[in-house]
């Protein structure tokens, strides 16, 4: 099976040139026939010669066409059997990408890894979020009161658990675009990503697409990577824009234009506060039956990366790799039991 390994690019360059040292020592003595695709969405000069000098074929479209675009323009610029779309901000684990052709070989239209927050692989991030009316609701009134919040992250829990505590691959559309393995036939069967998703929510429309269709699409836990999480949209003024943007058009595409509208007019309601009110702190003291740490940038508590936690563990922090290019503020932090009933709820310093 002959691989297309595609990454979007802007203004990472020296992210895009780990990335592609990781994925040519995973691939090193595999055998498996790659070809290498770099759209580079934007760079500057200094960029660009690093970029060049990296042993791919580099794209430059001449404007930033956002992941959607610059995803669909390395897909029609490679003739290979199966397509491994990834983001530069991702270093893959030895062992990734065989694994994911493995399942492709096997019968997979879609294979998606396991994503660690940190190369020590001590938090697990989140899958995507299930999508739906009831959850989108469900969301939005989390929002609102503690009560609905306690009971999303009840939800949320039990699909993160699914996954994070899956011994073998198992079938699950809510796979990050940060890397998916897709067969060619199936990206030709479902169509390319939709580029009226300038930013997020592309690969979500997609994946809805191709479950529709029947295909079977998996989480494969032993392909295994990290995701730097966010640093291609950081450097994006309208990231948060086009997020705004995304999520609204999504909405009317996959639910109706009232059932939006429904939503968005719950979402400028006035949220009720809720979560910890105290001071920060850097360690949080563990109870006895504490089996998992939750951290999450959101008041509701969800999703969050996970850790699960060691028999004799007494305290926790973050991962002092999370910690160094987090930006500075307070996380909610949730102790939960080996069932998910939580124990704790904190905040904790960042920087």
């Amino acid at each position: 099976m002959r691989l297309a390994l595609i990454l979007v690019h802007y203004h990472t360059p020296a992210l895009a040139a780990a990335a592609v040292d990781a994925l040519r020592a995973d691939l090193a003595g595999t055998g498996i026939d790659a070809e290498w695709i770099l759209v580079d969405n934007g760079s500057d000069a200094e960029g660009r010669a690093l970029l060049e000098r990296l042993p791919v074929r580099r794209i430059d479209p001449g404007e930033n066409l956002g992941y959607a675009g610059g995803v669909n323009l390395g897909v029609s610029n490679s003739t290979a059997d199966a397509l491994v779309l990834m983001n530069p901000d991702v270093q893959v684990f030895p062992g990734c990408i065989s694994t994911l052709v493995d399942r492709l070989q096997a019968g997979a239209a879609v294979a998606g890894p396991a994503f660690y927050w940190d190369h020590g692989r001590r938090m697990l991030l989140p899958p995507a979020e299930e999508r739906g009316r009831f959850e989108e609701i469900l969301t939005v009134l989390a929002a609102r009161s503690e009560g609905w919040a306690a009971r999303a992250r009840r939800r949320w829990r039990r699909h993160a658990r699914q996954h994070w505590e899956a011994h073998g691959p198992i079938a699950s559309c809510t796979l990050s675009g940060s890397l998916l393995a897709i067969r060619r036939d199936a990206w030709d069967r479902v169509g390319p990503f939709d580029e009226g998703f300038r930013l997020f929510f592309e690969e979500t429309d997609w994946l809805l697409r191709a479950r529709r269709l029947g295909l079977r699409c998996e989480y494969v836990p032993a392909a295994e990577a990290v995701h730097l999480y966010n640093q291609s949209a950081s450097r994006e003024p309208r990231a948060q824009t086009w997020f705004e943007d995304s999520a609204r058009r999504f909405r009317r595409l996959h639910y109706g234009i009232w059932f939006a509208k429904l939503l968005e007019s719950l979402g400028s309601r006035k949220p009720s506060a809720s979560g910890p009110e105290r001071s920060p702190a850097r360690v949080l003291r563990l109870p006895p039956e504490a089996a998992w740490v939750e951290v999450s940038p959101n008041a509701s508590g969800f999703p969050a990366a996970g850790e699960k936690l060691g028999a004799a563990a007494e305290s926790w922090s973050f991962p002092a790799e999370i910690a160094a290019r987090m930006p500075g503020g307070r996380w909610l932090v949730q102790v939960t039991d080996a069932d998910g009933r939580e124990l704790l709820r904190s905040e904790l310093e960042a920087a």
